[in-house]
């Protein structure tokens, strides 16, 4: 490994560290939001209220010197409160833009599910084309761009269930769960007397994220192991538990996050372990298993099915 990919991997443990001053136990959910972001992917992040979502998406934004943006979704929520829109200046005798929030590094879409189809249609085109159309006009966004979407799993009342379209804008979708005995204890001593947040630096530029997301395409996948990707997704289109299987966008979709996975690791090719680890994130939220509770863990137990009955490829992976 040459000296710049060497520099780039110590950059890569600086932001886990920077966000570890701040969030206490959650050390594969800040390398599976890392690899999101290296992706170029968004995460929709499914759990109650008080778990540390926006703490978690704001740590990020501070380590990686990025402009952070947090919208409440709620039902009266327009799709120009996401968007932005041109407003008459009556002393220029023109239009103007007023930027919407989505003009960011990374946005905070908070409570997505409250919003109406149409706010959360309005952010397709971002999460997809990294653009935004205002009045017939197209504006890039900045690179990198990323969503981080929330929802809470047990409050249903007055939400709009995400449709499908919109789930396959999410690269991953994870849940940062409650913390354990010693990890509470630690976040109290942590918080004791002062929020580490605010203090929170950054450890690189957004420039250099982008350097991070080009270095990240360059990680090789062996033959054997695109094989075994094929066969899972392939095996969630059969499987008689699963209404509708993994789409050919879904396959691409894990691809891309194992490279980056494997690049966050610290390695330049990619391992079965890497594609075991992801499947469950990348795959879950794109299955439809039918009506009725519990279809995450329904979706989670049969992709962990196909993949104990799945023969693994054994190769040198280096290569």
């Amino acid at each position: 490994m040459d000296m710049e990919k060497e520099q780039m991997l110590e950059i890569i443990q600086k932001l886990r560290n920077n966000v570890k001053k701040v969030i206490i136990g959650k050390d594969t959910v800040i390398d599976l939001l890392l690899t999101a972001m290296l992706s170029e992917g968004h995460v929709l992040l499914e759990d109650v209220p008080g778990t540390g979502k926006t703490v978690l998406a704001k740590s990020i934004a501070k380590s990686a010197g990025g402009e952070f943006h947090r919208i409440q979704f709620t039902p009266d929520l327009l799709p120009s409160d996401v968007t932005g829109l041109n407003y008459y200046n009556p002393k220029e005798g023109t239009f103007l833009l007023r930027k919407g929030p989505v003009f960011t590094h990374i946005l905070l879409a908070d409570e997505i599910n409250r919003a109406t189809p149409r706010t959360q249609s309005s952010l397709l085109e971002c999460m997809e084309e990294k653009q935004v159309t205002i009045d017939g006009v197209t504006y890039p966004l900045n690179r990198p761009f990323f969503v981080i979407g929330t929802q809470n799993p047990i409050e249903n009342a007055g939400t709009f269930p995400l449709p499908e379209a919109q789930l396959d804008r999410f690269l991953m979708k994870l849940s940062m769960g409650t913390p354990s005995k010693e990890e509470e204890i630690a976040m109290m001593h942590r918080f004791f007397l002062d929020d580490p947040l605010p203090k929170l630096s950054s450890v690189c530029t957004t420039d250099t994220i982008v350097s991070l997301i080009a270095a990240a395409k360059n990680v090789t996948v062996h033959e054997d192991l695109i094989a075994y990707i094929q066969e899972i997704v392939s095996a969630t289109r059969d499987h008689e538990g699963i209404l509708l299987g993994a789409s050919p966008r879904a396959t691409l979709a894990l691809l891309r996050a194992c490279r980056s996975y494997a690049f966050v690791m610290g390695r330049t090719y990619v391992v079965p372990e890497d594609i075991k680890t992801l499947v469950i994130p990348v795959l879950g939220h794109r299955l439809i298993i039918g009506h009725g509770r519990n279809q995450n863990k329904q979706a989670s137990s049969i992709l962990q099915t196909i993949l104990d009955t799945l023969p693994v490829p054994s190769e040198d992976w280096r290569n």
